[in-house]
């Protein structure tokens, strides 16, 4: 990284015209160096003070002020102000030592923040450059990564891709999102990998051959996997909810942000027993929905309809419910269009019935495109190479994997 950061100054002062934001960086680093030379010889002054018993502390909160002031980023400006205004002493140090907290907190988001492009640019071609190492040692080291990606074209010719939620390859570059996208196009070598990254999500914990061009992320994606499960659950719970209640009452967001603690938190341990926990889900909710009718002088449910809310609420732990199984393959199909169109032009057209888990699944779907991204800019010269032998010649047409 060192040596990467002084190549790229290098480059910046040779391009045309020459870029100077490498070189102002360094000269703040001088200001700062600067600055911490004046403050040490402060601090010896200060300690010669205290150690003659006439230490001015007004005079020395002053001092750190002013410094604060000189340093803080603008955000901090007003927290810097209301501290000049102290008078007691004690109070006064511990504001300063809280602010100081912050503003090294942001310091440490700064720099992360400028090496971000540094850390993205060389960690691809460090990734590629560890991996061949293994590689030329263990020429066997891609035999689960191509029998993933073999599964996942067998997926893709079995299938119409329709059904697995893809649009067209060539209304990929032209057309927005389409939820009900229907043809009858071969898969190319893209859409082969973009369906073996959303098999991760369907992934056997106690398959061990997982693929080993992403064994590093094999923690991430169960997680992953975990939020798409519960936000399927959560989903279909607010959906079931509001088709008895109405949408008087799920206009208010208090309402349902109240339901969606209410139902994460019961179905926390879902898998230990689904109908359990369903069962729990169903009686709580039904009390929020009457005292919310209530609460808003509007019609309270009937025991028959109360009956039935509870009655569909249960159902969705049923591996058949209908619900689930839609909601469950709208998210899928969310974030396929994620990888194929980008996050910008899938949340533009957002799937029906998944609004109420917008954000939520808007979070899922950035997380899962990163992941995704970037390890196709790593793995992308094997998958390719991969692919060549899976797809027949007449499918592939001398299409190659695309970058996103």
């Amino acid at each position: 990284m060192y040596n990467a950061f002084w190549d790229h100054l290098k480059e910046q002062l040779l391009s045309t015209p020459p870029d100077f934001t490498c070189a102002l960086e360094l000269l703040k680093e001088v200001k700062e160096n600067r600055l911490r030379n004046e403050i040490e010889e402060a601090l010896d002054l200060l300690k010669q003070e205290a150690e003659h018993g006439a230490l001015d502390v007004p005079h020395l909160s002053n001092y750190i002020l002013n410094l604060m002031t000189l340093l803080c980023a603008p955000v901090r400006d007003e927290a810097v102000q209301k501290l000049e205004s102290m008078t007691d002493p004690v109070q006064l140090l511990k504001g300063n030592f809280h602010v100081l907290g912050l503003m090294k907190m942001d310091m440490v988001n700064y720099t992360t923040q400028s090496l971000r492009p540094y850390l993205q640019e060389h960690s691809v071609q460090y990734e590629q450059a560890k991996f061949q190492e293994l590689l030329d040692k263990q020429p066997v080291l891609l035999d689960c990564t191509t029998k993933w990606l073999t599964k996942a074209a067998t997926d893709l010719t079995t299938r119409s891709p329709s059904s697995l939620g893809f649009p067209s390859s060539s209304s990929l570059a032209s057309s927005p999102p389409n939820w009900a996208a229907n043809n009858s196009e071969l898969p190319n070598p893209t859409m082969v990998l973009y369906q073996g990254y959303l098999n991760l999500l369907l992934w056997d914990p106690d398959n061990d051959k997982f693929p080993e061009t992403l064994l590093m992320d094999r923690i991430r994606l169960q997680e992953m996997e975990s939020q798409l499960h519960q936000l399927t659950i959560l989903a279909s719970v607010l959906l079931v909810a509001r088709s008895f209640s109405g949408n008087v009452l799920f206009s208010s967001p208090e309402f349902v942000d109240k339901l969606k603690c209410i139902t994460n938190a019961l179905t926390e341990e879902f898998n230990s027993g689904p109908q359990e926990t369903m069962v729990s889900v169903s009686e709580q909710v039904s009390r929020e929905i009457h005292q919310g009718l209530k609460d808003m002088d509007l019609t309270v449910l009937s025991a028959e309809n109360t009956a039935s809310l509870i009655g569909q609420l249960q159902n969705i732990a049923k591996k058949e419910n209908c619900v689930h199984n839609i909601i469950d393959q709208r998210i899928r199909l969310f974030l396929k269009c994620c990888l194929v169109h980008g996050m910008q032009e899938s949340l533009r057209d957002f799937p029906g019935g998944l609004s109420l888990i917008k954000g939520e699944l808007t979070e899922l779907g950035w997380k899962f495109f990163n992941l995704m991204h970037h390890n196709q800019q790593v793995f992308n010269p094997y998958y390719a190479e991969i692919l060549k032998n899976i797809i027949p010649p007449a499918q592939a047409q001398e299409k190659e994997v695309e970058s996103v």
